[in-house]
């Protein structure tokens, strides 16, 4: 998992890809997070991509890094905890301006049954199941 969550966090910026009725919907995101040894994204309530990861949990991250790309499916299952979400905005404050733990929009999700597979043109793929 550490691994999966270096990467993404080197990278910055990847894109989560959900599915709204039969259209795919893809979108950059900044947000990841390890908490109690799981990845964790973060949305607000308002959104669409909120709404799309309830109707479908199924969603799947893809980033680049260099040569190397990393593209993980799993399933999106919120923790409505709080300490989840004071966590992650703990790790991001620059979202403390926009979110707080308690405001009924911030919302997190942690990713189960995973695959994640890391990929190059240079060497062959990696997958971690999680």
């Amino acid at each position: 998992m550490q691994e999966i969550y270096d990467f993404l966090k080197q990278c910055g910026t990847y894109y989560l890809a959900t599915v709204e009725k039969d259209q795919p919907r893809v979108r950059p995101f900044g947000t990841i997070n390890l908490f109690e040894g799981k990845l964790y994204i973060q949305t607000g309530k308002v959104k669409p991509v909120s709404k799309q990861m309830t109707a479908n949990p199924k969603v799947e991250l893809c980033a680049m890094n260099g040569d190397t790309w990393l593209r993980v499916a799993a399933t999106a299952v919120e923790d409505d905890r709080v300490e989840a979400r004071q966590n992650m905005l703990d790790n991001y404050p620059e979202l403390q301006s926009m979110y707080s733990a308690d405001d009924g929009n911030t919302q997190v999700f942690y990713l189960k049954d995973g695959e994640a597979t890391f990929s190059s043109f240079t060497s062959e793929p990696k997958v971690i199941k999680f």
